[in-house]
């Protein structure tokens, strides 16, 4: 596969989040079968052993890690599987983060702890796993590929929900400046937007609704994993050697079109007309 672009052999590349079922899953998956020894880590031991201990039994080069990477300890503890590993560090991706139905609310109810614990969880986690690995990488003078996961409420509106689409607009921000800090020691650092996916995090608000969906994106869909992952995959490949500093939307459309916002701002795509309630009431 050595002329292969899309090549991860003898690569190492640790996925923090690695193990909720969804985009972080489907990314240590494709990651691996390109050839790479991927670092997988999650806070769950549990979902380390329902997601990705069937990866491994199928012989997909996999070291799951077990630790909270939102703090040094955990942070250390990736870092030490990621050099220990077979094979020369190349990147990272931060697939963890995201945000529970609870954190919904107006922005004149949002307290100081909602507020730094979703920055916590999808801003400085990215940002630390994303120094110790450009750190690590400069020690041994390789280039590699950094990737985040932003989000579509970082890249618009997101009403009701403004600490978590906040940080996610934080995290496009501390992707360009640090592409630009690191573009002379040739390590590349980029980020992936998805819109609506389809992911066992996304069903605890988001339910099945076909006509609804063909309305508010354009190509009348929900995205899948893999699709987040594909542009996830290019971006940690040399199939993307010149692209630094960029987040990339995978979103189908929906930014084209941004209508899914019902007559009172709230977003169409939330569980029930119950909850659109409950959040409007506080």
């Amino acid at each position: 596969m050595a002329d292969n672009l899309l090549s991860l052999d003898r690569r190492v590349v640790v996925v923090a989040g690695a193990a909720g079922g969804g985009i972080g899953t489907t990314v240590t998956r494709m990651v691996a079968e390109a050839g790479a020894t991927v670092i997988a880590v999650s806070r769950s031991k549990q979902n380390l052993d329902d997601h990705i201990g069937p990866l491994i039994e199928q012989g997909l080069s996999i070291v799951p890690v077990a630790a909270d990477v939102a703090s040094d300890d955990g942070v250390a503890a990736a870092m030490e599987q990621a050099v220990r590993a077979d094979g020369d560090l190349h990147g990272l991706v931060n697939v963890a983060g995201g945000a529970a139905p609870s954190t919904w609310m107006p922005s004149t109810r949002v307290n100081r702890d909602d507020w730094r614990d979703l920055f916590t969880h999808n801003l400085e986690t990215t940002f630390f796993m994303s120094q110790a690995v450009a750190a690590e990488l400069k020690a041994r003078q390789r280039r590699g590929s950094i990737v985040s996961i932003s989000s579509i409420s970082g890249m618009n509106t997101a009403p009701f929900h403004i600490a978590y689409g906040t940080a996610k607009a934080a995290v496009a921000a501390m992707t360009r400046t640090m592409a630009v800090e690191l573009a002379l020691d040739e390590i590349r650092v980029n980020a992936v937007a998805p819109g609506v996916t389809a992911t066992p995090a996304s069903r605890t608000y988001v339910d099945e609704d076909a006509e609804r969906d063909r309305r508010a994106i354009a190509m009348g869909r929900r995205g899948r994993p893999e699709e987040i992952a594909g542009a996830i995959l290019f971006l940690l490949s040399d199939l993307s050697s010149y692209i630094t500093g960029q987040t990339l939307l995978v979103d189908g459309g929906l930014d084209l079109k941004w209508t899914h916002l019902d007559a009172d701002n709230t977003s169409l795509f939330l569980k029930d007309d119950s909850f659109r309630d409950a959040i409007r009431r506080m």
